[in-house]
């Protein structure tokens, strides 16, 4: 059986129960970009977006009761987070307990002395800060002294930048794996992540060769989906964020035309078991550098794209639409925000057709789905909603 999962990054479907917790009362990305941009996403609203919960008629969606080619719904996150790691995680299977480790002051002296003895360099900037202002700010010193840009974010992040003219691309990589491998116990955070860029001032980020280099997450269901020998393919950044665990194929990406374009060639091909796909330009390009003219643009592109990715999803296959956090365009500050995740299934030859799937009470469902649907044990957590679609 074909079953494919494409991530629409950062596109969340309005404010969790626990969003006063992380800041984010009233946050919603989806609301929030229709209505700044007037953009109109027909597939998707066809599909079945426009029948989700809270969604703003107002902001371009047809009427509630519309009929729907797809079964919609939202997706609660119960993992104690907003981050990348943690969404994906808690999709297949992994539920955190506690929070990943943030470092909202810096890095401190142990991490980074141990740091600059494992690269033999200095560092610049050790802050929270924007990653397009970080290489501003401090890209043209890097140049000077070569040493690397390391900084951090609101999410469980170390990242290192550096110029591709002056540090060849395998050593920011090895910079990297000697952080992952001192950012463990006490210290670990989710991801070490690469950030190379480019060019004259103002430079650009080199996001074709970013790399992330996760933690190791316990057993997942793609795991499980390996071991019953099925595919288990990783399109973009997806197998990084699982530490390559689980995953008989990955395919990079550049951008997410890039990953759309592979996608489809991918679901064309012969394969049994899960593509997985990550479309990472809403939250990296838009999200966070609070664009949502830009954010409305990278929605209208995969509404257009989505009849063919519909298409080639064979009778008795299925497409979930899912996302990992919000990341609203509209909102303070430059961080995720804590939302529902979108949920939208397509089945051609399905019963569940217009279904709603209602607000799923752990991300971890989807997982479960996948597990069901490809006849694969697996006794963690999520509740399969295959029933309701198939």
């Amino acid at each position: 059986m074909k079953f494919s999962i494409i991530v629409l990054d950062s596109v969340g479907a309005g404010e969790l129960p626990d969003a006063q917790a992380f800041g984010d009362v009233g946050a919603h990305t989806l609301n929030h970009t229709l209505g700044a941009s007037g953009v109109q996403l027909p597939n998707l609203m066809a599909l079945g977006l426009g029948r989700l919960p809270t969604l703003d008629l107002r902001a371009g969606a047809p009427a509630a009761d519309q009929p729907s080619s797809g079964s919609f719904g939202r997706l609660k996150e119960v993992s104690p987070g907003k981050d990348t790691s943690t969404g994906h995680w808690e999709f297949m299977g992994v539920q955190l307990k506690h929070a990943f480790q943030v470092f909202p002051q810096g890095f401190p002296p142990a991490v980074m002395e141990r740091f600059t003895a494992a690269t033999g360099t200095g560092y610049l900037c050790n802050q929270p800060y924007s990653g397009t202002q970080v290489i501003a700010d401090y890209g043209p010193e890097h140049l000077k002294t070569g040493d690397p840009i390391v900084y951090t974010s609101a999410d469980s992040v170390f990242q290192i930048a550096a110029h591709l003219d002056r540090v060849p691309i395998e050593t920011l990589y090895q910079w990297c794996q000697a952080a992952r491998d001192i950012l463990q116990g006490e210290y670990a955070v989710a991801r070490v992540i690469a950030r190379p860029f480019r060019g004259e001032f103002p430079f650009e980020r080199a996001n074709d060769l970013r790399r992330d280099f996760s933690l190791t997450p316990p057993p997942t269901v793609l795991d499980s989906l390996k071991a019953a020998g099925k595919d288990v393919v990783g399109i973009g950044k997806i197998p990084d964020i699982y530490d390559h665990q689980g995953f008989t194929e990955e395919i990079h990406t550049d951008d997410n035309a890039d990953g759309i374009r592979k996608t489809l060639a991918r679901m064309q091909q012969p394969y049994d078991g899960l593509v997985f796909t990550n479309l990472v330009d809403f939250d990296s390009k838009f999200g966070h550098r609070r664009d949502p003219h830009g954010y409305a643009g990278a929605l209208r592109a995969f509404d257009d794209a989505l009849p063919e990715l519909l298409a080639s999803v064979p009778e008795g296959g299925c497409l979930l639409l899912i996302s990992d956090h919000g990341n609203d365009p509209t909102w303070p500050g430059t961080d995720h925000t804590r939302e529902h995740g979108l949920l939208l299934a397509y089945r051609p030859g399905g019963s569940g057709v217009g279904v709603a799937l209602g607000d799923r009470e752990t991300f971890a469902d989807i997982g479960a789905t996948v597990a069901e649907a490809l006849k694969v044990a697996w006794d963690g957590p999520g509740q399969s909603f295959w029933s309701l679609i198939r």
